[in-house]
């Protein structure tokens, strides 16, 4: 790992490590000070489920403490009528924030994970003759006549 990466940023290359659980990287000293080391560039998604070992977290990654704020307040506040999510972006130390990712409501049905409404989405496109592209124009469009999302 440490030699993947290190020969591709000698190539001006960018390695990407993505994973659900921060646990695979931290488990192998090896891959940890590997990847940690080499990463200028940082992304986090909301990290609620780690707030008991946050501060572990914060130390191997060499969060400060507004950097660790500004992570642990991800999806706190989120308006209830918009579809979007908040992700962390720390830039090597120099500058980090909070985005919020937003898609459109044709997108959101097309990849969410929420069970009612991929059940809702499949419903439909059975009774348009397998369609799952109409369905989710005819929800999405359904949606908003009601006013539900903007």
């Amino acid at each position: 790992m440490l030699s993947l990466l290190k020969t591709v940023r000698k190539f001006f290359g960018e390695a990407i490590v993505v994973t659900q659980e921060v646990d695979d990287i931290i488990q192998s000293p090896i891959v940890k000070e590997s990847i940690i080391n080499n990463s200028d560039c940082k992304v986090l998604l909301d990290q609620r489920k780690y707030m008991n070992k946050f501060d572990d977290i914060q130390n191997m990654l060499g969060l400060t403490e507004k950097e660790k704020a500004q992570i642990l307040s991800i999806n706190m506040n989120n308006d209830p009528r918009r579809l979007y999510k908040e992700v962390w972006i720390g830039l090597g130390g120099t500058h980090s924030a909070v985005y919020a990712t937003e898609v459109s409501l044709e997108e959101y049905l097309a990849y969410t994970t929420e069970e009612t409404e991929k059940m809702e989405v499949m419903k439909l496109a059975r009774e348009l003759g397998g369609n799952v592209e109409l369905a989710i124009k005819r929800i999405a469009a359904e949606r908003r006549e009601q006013h539900k999302y903007y």
